[in-house]
C-alpha cells in the first residue's frame, strides 16, 4: 500500500460515503478505486462490503433528526434485512456471479424509473387489492446487496419511497441504516472466510464515515425532486454502463 493509493482511498470514500447517503450509489464510487489501488475482483468486492459498515454510522449520526421515531421501523426492516444480506453473502461464496451480472442492470434501471414515477406508483400502491409486502422486497434487495450490491441503495430507496408518505430525506435516512443492517450480516461472514484487504477496508471506511456523515446535511438542505430526479439519472447512467460492461470480469461491488 503506497502512499499515494492511502490517499485515494480516503478521498474515494469521502467521495463514496457522500454518493451513498445521498443517492444509495456508493459503490460507483467505492469499487472502482479499490481496483485502482490493485485489489483483485473478488476481494474489492467483499473489502467493499466491510468499508461501507462505516457509511451507514455515518449516515445515521448525520440523520439522527430524520431518524426520531423510526425506531421500531428500523428495527424490524434490518432484521429482515440482517437475514438477506447473509443469504446473500452465503450465495456470492458459493455460486457465480454471472447470473446476477445480467439482470443488475435491469434492476437498477427499474429502481430508478420507480424513482421518477413516485407519486403515480405511491397513488396505486395504495389502492386495495394486492401489492407486493414491503417486507419480501427489503429482503430481496438484501439478498442483492450481500450478493452483488450495486447500487442496492436506489433499489431499497425505491422500494421505501412507495410504502411510506414522508420527505425524500427520512426515507433515505432509513434505507441508510436498513442497508447497513444487511452490509453488517453480509461483512461479518466475509471476515471469517472471504479475502479482505482489511488496510485498504480501513482507509475506505474512514473516507466513507466523513462522506457519509456529510450527506445526510446536504440533502436535508437539497429540493426534493431535483435530488430525486438526479438520483434516478445517475442509476439509470450506471445500468446503461453496466451494460455495456457485462464482460468484464468479476461483480461491481456492493
Amino acid at each position: 500500500m503506497t502512499p499515494d493509493h492511502a490517499v485515494l482511498l480516503v478521498l474515494g470514500g469521502i467521495g463514496s460515503g457522500l454518493t451513498g447517503s445521498m443517492a444509495g450509489l456508493a459503490s460507483l464510487v467505492s469499487y472502482p478505486v479499490l481496483l485502482a489501488v490493485g485489489i483483485p475482483p473478488v476481494a474489492a468486492n467483499v473489502t467493499n462490503t466491510v468499508a461501507l459498515l462505516s457509511s451507514a454510522a455515518g449516515a445515521a449520526a448525520g440523520s439522527r433528526r430524520e431518524l426520531r421515531g423510526q425506531g421500531s421501523r428500523i428495527l424490524r426492516l434490518s432484521g429482515i434485512a440482517a437475514m438477506g444480506g447473509t443469504a446473500g453473502a452465503v450465495l456470492l461464496m458459493s455460486t457465480p456471479s454471472s447470473a446476477f451480472e445480467r439482470i443488475v442492470p435491469a434492476l437498477i434501471a427499474l429502481g430508478a424509473v420507480t424513482l421518477l414515477l413516485r407519486e403515480p406508483l405511491r397513488v396505486w400502491y395504495a389502492k386495495p387489492g394486492f401489492r407486493p409486502p414491503l417486507g419480501v422486497a427489503v429482503f430481496l434487495i438484501a439478498i442483492y446487496g450481500g450478493y452483488f450490491g450495486a447500487a442496492a441503495g436506489v433499489l431499497l430507496l425505491a422500494a421505501l419511497s412507495l410504502a411510506a408518505t414522508e420527505p425524500l430525506a427520512i426515507t433515505n435516512a432509513v434505507k441508510s441504516v436498513v442497508l447497513g443492517a444487511a452490509n453488517l450480516a453480509a461483512a461479518i461472514l466475509y471476515a471469517l472466510i472471504a479475502p479482505v484487504h482489511w488496510s485498504a477496508a480501513a482507509l475506505l471506511a474512514g473516507g466513507c464515515l466523513l462522506g457519509s456523515w456529510l450527506g445526510p446535511a446536504l440533502v436535508r438542505r437539497t429540493p426534493e425532486r431535483p435530488l430525486r430526479m438526479a438520483i434516478a439519472i445517475a442509476a439509470l447512467s450506471l445500468a446503461v454502463y453496466l451494460w455495456q460492461d457485462l464482460g468484464s470480469p468479476g461483480p461491481p461491488g456492493a
